[in-house]
């Protein structure tokens, strides 16, 4: 039933009582309905699903208080219930069409529905609602409904009431004979359920409005229209959400003669003697929600979609589209349910299911998943790195999960790597639980207080890098002295990992000790620094609201630089500028002195750069790329960087990032190093993120002996980084509407993701290529729904794409200036849309109208510099057949 603008009668006396009072000896009857609407947000409703629900009402006075006017005893009796579409609708989409009241509704529930109901009004304010103790909670929470419109107050000014929605505040306007309530949906106190997404971005915005206008005819309340509306839109696709309307109406049709009051003193004997079986209910709804009696098993349904969950089919949206569809199953099963499953399927399946298990996040499928996985058995490490990422990218961790974590990870667990990723995705839940201000909690202090204090004991390397990641997902303020002090005194690799680590965190936190660190380390004024690390303090000044003297400093320092990184850091500027970054005023101030800015310093060569664009804008939500690649002085790759950020207004997601890092080639080359970088052990890898979660990076070499054997025994494959199934959009919500049905909206987007990437190296052709392949599905799915226990109505709403991403760089470093070719391509990928309105009844009749479009985004290839591009000519003008010799 719904919330709308609603009609009723009173008579009320003035200068009696300050809220409405019926007459002595009177029947008031009045015409009552409830209606319920659901479709897009802007549709019309006259296309909506939907339902009402009319009767009639009585309505006369019991009691007055001999000593107070302004306290009655009401009883308001429901009669000859009808249930009806909401739109008219032909014979053949009727759902109701051939059914009867009792029918449709229940004999049993039509019976209690019918029942009456007594209210205490004092002041015109529900003081107590009176009504069976064994009344069904759906046919009460209509009652609750009606009973709730009883509530006035007849002069301007706001209150704090209790009505079915909850405790609320709400305003009264009054004007002449015309009273309008509003209520504040936001601000009412009742039990809620329900989750939102970790990110904004990723999540769906809710606005509640009620409103209630009361109009007043010759001292009497006339009529009562009530109502509510709900839109929800998904954030990064305002396009695409829905709406709930709700409506309620109360109309005096007459009054005729009624029965005489009951003489009574006191509230209670009077009730006694009405009916003794009457008790005082909250007049707040209780939850309520009819059970599904058709839904298959969830091992049913896992057998309808495994098919779709094969590793080769995980780019395509019905791998995403079965992956929800299996999380919403998994939610409402057992612990032995879902081990089942687990215990029965093939090892090229488990690793889906498992992404699918984790991503439930309900207390029962962690238990299973927990005690179905064995840290202490090295030959299932894949599924228990499956495991750990999803719990990574958990889109409303618990504390339990932490907690699970953290004994594991004191556990004994048997392979290296899993321990690594145990603690690199504990600092990621670390994250997530403090911004949703569980900083507090205890699993949350005991696994901050863990990663701190054994990072402060380590001593091996290995060990000093494993917390260093977790605390660069964590992203604590209280771990910025320790990062500091490692980006500082560091060496190489482990400085290098604690400046990026720093290079996460918002400005804001990046305190005049920070600025002043990163201006030592990019200066070198303490100590000899590697490229990398100097150029990533060079972007964290850069990007913090630098001074006019950093910048200053910074543009001096170009000419006195080897010559890729003066390149590097010249491209870095530009980019500033001509992407209109926050600190491009203050670089455009100092390019006005000609020390700074100048032919000599402008003009320097190299091969090495940095650029930013822009992917998509929209109304809604933007996204970015930027590439940035250096160069040693030899030609040979340090660093490849590619970043893709989403954003809107008010937040910002950084979707991906894919970093491929090598070092110490030159020998094989017969190059010289640059200086500094003489004694570096050789070393190629890759690290990621993605959803704003540092993953474990992957080797692809170290040292030179595992160099020479793996160029020697290459197949030529990428190496995988990440692949899988990811849970991103995940909210639900559920509304209590003022008529008395429950509300619901569930909206889940997921990812099916495969990012590999690789680096080729042809010493016949001294050529070099890295290849970072980004292949993606999206699938969202929205269903809103208002729920009677005798009728269903709602609307599903699903959006998917496919689509993949490709950043290749090649290098032909026979000569110098050597020629670097960068390309970032995206391929053309289908786009499906589609919606459903739908009423339903528990026999299985149902209504649905579907309406949908198909179309192709077309590829294209990203514009980067124009120097990029001549490159790229005379790359391609001269190209060669590099593909032998993968490492």
């Amino acid at each position: 039933l719904v919330n709308s603008k609603t009609l009723f009668v009173f008579a009320f006396q003035t200068g009696h009582t300050t809220g409405p009072s019926l007459n002595n000896d009177k029947l008031y009857k009045f015409a009552y309905s409830a209606e319920v609407y659901v479709d897009r947000v802007k549709a019309s409703l006259q296309k909506s699903a939907g339902y009402r629900i009319s009767s009639g009402v009585d309505v006369n006075l019991l009691w007055r208080n001999p000593d107070n006017d302004d306290d009655q005893l009401v009883k308001v009796t429901i009669r000859d219930v009808q249930v009806e579409n909401v739109n008219e609708r032909p014979a053949a989409k009727n759902i109701f069409k051939g059914k009867s009241t009792e029918k449709i509704i229940g004999k049993e529930y039509l019976a209690a529905l019918q029942r009456p109901i007594v209210l205490e009004l004092v002041r015109g304010k529900v003081k107590t609602f009176y009504s069976y103790a064994n009344e069904p909670v759906f046919t009460q929470n209509i009652k609750r409904g009606l009973a709730s419109l009883f509530q006035l107050q007849l002069h301007s000014g706001a209150a704090r009431e209790v009505d079915i929605s909850g405790n609320c505040n709400t305003t009264y306007h009054v004007r002449q004979d015309q009273v309008t309530k509003i209520k504040a949906l936001d601000s009412c106190e009742i039990e809620k359920q329900g989750f939102t997404s970790h990110n904004q971005i990723l999540d769906v915005t809710t606005k509640a409005t009620s409103a209630t206008i009361y109009v007043l005819e010759d001292s009497f309340i006339k009529s009562i229209k009530a109502e509510e509306n709900y839109v929800l839109v998904l954030n990064s696709r305002r396009k695409t959400g829905a709406k709930i309307v709700s409506k309620q109406r109360l109309e005096l049709k007459s009054v005729q003669a009624g029965p005489g009051l009951i003489a009574g003193k006191q509230v209670a004997s009077v009730i006694k003697t009405l009916d003794s079986s009457y008790v005082a209910v909250t007049l707040v709804a209780e939850p309520a929600k009819s059970e599904c009696k058709k839904c298959p098993s969830l091992s049913e349904h896992w057998q309808s979609i495994r098919e779709y969950m094969y590793p080769e089919k995980l780019s395509k949206a019905e791998a995403a589209r079965s992956f929800l569809s299996f999380i919403q199953n998994i939610r409402k099963a057992t612990k032995e349910e879902i081990l089942q499953i687990i215990r029965s399927e093939n090892k090229e399946l488990l690793p889906q299911v498992v992404d699918a298990v984790t991503s439930a996040q309900t207390p029962e499928s962690l238990e299973a998943i927990l005690e179905f996985l064995d840290f202490k058995d090295a030959s299932t490490s894949t599924l228990q790195e499956r495991f750990l990422y999803a719990c990574g990218f958990a889109s409303h961790p618990s504390e339990m999960l932490l907690k699970s974590l953290t004994a594991t990870f004191k556990g004994d667990v048997a392979n290296e790597e899993i321990r690594e990723t145990l603690v690199i995705v504990m600092g990621a839940l670390i994250r997530k639980l403090c911004e949703r201000e569980g900083c507090k909690l205890p699993a949350v202090v005991e696994a901050k207080r863990l990663i701190l204090s054994r990072l402060e004991k380590a001593k091996k390397d290995d060990n000093v890098r494993m917390y260093l990641l977790a605390l660069k997902n964590a992203l604590l303020p209280e771990a910025i002295p320790v990062l500091l002090k490692y980006a500082e005194s560091g060496e190489g690799p482990i400085s290098n990992l604690a400046a990026t680590a720093l290079q996460r965190y918002d400005p804001s936190f990046l305190t005049k000790e920070v600025k002043e660190t990163m201006n030592r380390i990019y200066h070198q004024n303490r100590k000899v620094h590697e490229k990398t690390v100097r150029t990533t303090a060079a972007a964290i000044i850069l990007n913090s609201n630098p001074s006019y003297m950093e910048v200053k400093n910074i543009l001096l320092s170009i000419g006195e630089l080897s010559l890729e990184m003066n390149k590097y850091m010249l491209s870095m500027i530009q980019d500033i500028l001509h992407f209109e970054m926050p600190s491009s005023k203050t670089v455009r101030q100092v390019l006005k002195d000609m020390r700074v800015h100048n032919y000599d310093r402008f003009s320097k060569t190299g091969s090495s750069s940095a650029y930013s664009g822009y992917i998509t804008r929209g109304p809604d939500v933007s996204s970015t790329y930027s590439l940035d690649i250096l160069y040693s002085g030899s030609g040979i790759l340090r660093r490849s960087n590619v970043n893709i950020h989403v954003f809107d207004r008010n937040a910002e997601l950084h979707a991906s990032q894919v970093v491929i890092e090598a070092q110490g080639l030159e020998s094989i080359i017969a190059a010289t190093p640059d200086e500094g970088e003489e004694n570096l052990d050789s070393f190629a890898g890759m690290s990621a993120i993605l959803f704003d979660v540092q993953l474990r990076p992957v080797t692809f070499f170290q040292g030179y002996g595992d160099l020479m054997s793996k160029m020697f025994s290459a197949t030529g494959d990428p190496i995988n980084v990440v692949k899988g199934l990811i849970l991103l959009t995940d909210h639900s919500q559920e509304f209590q509407l003022q008529s008395g049905p429950r509300a619901s909206a569930e909206f889940l987007g997921g990812l099916a993701i495969d990012i590999s990437g690789g680096m080729e190296f042809s010493l016949w052709y001294r050529e070099s290529k890295t290849n970072v392949k980004n292949r993606v599905a999206t699938f969202i799915a929205g269903n809103t729904e208002v729920d009677s226990f005798f009728v269903k109505t709602g609307m599903e709403t699903t959006l998917e794409v496919e689509t993949a991403l490709d950043f290749i760089s090649t290098v032909q470093f026979s000569q110098y200036p050597f020629l670097v070719c960068m390309q970032m391509d995206r391929v053309e990928s289908p786009f499906r849309r589609y919606m459903t309105k739908y009423e339903s009844l528990p026999s299985g009749r149902r209504y649905t109208a579907k309406r949908g479009k198909a179309e192709l985004l077309a590829g294209n290839e990203f514009p980067l510099h124009q120097e990029n591009s001549n490159m790229c000519r005379k790359v391609f003008g001269v190209k060669s057949d590099s593909s032998s010799n993968w490492f």
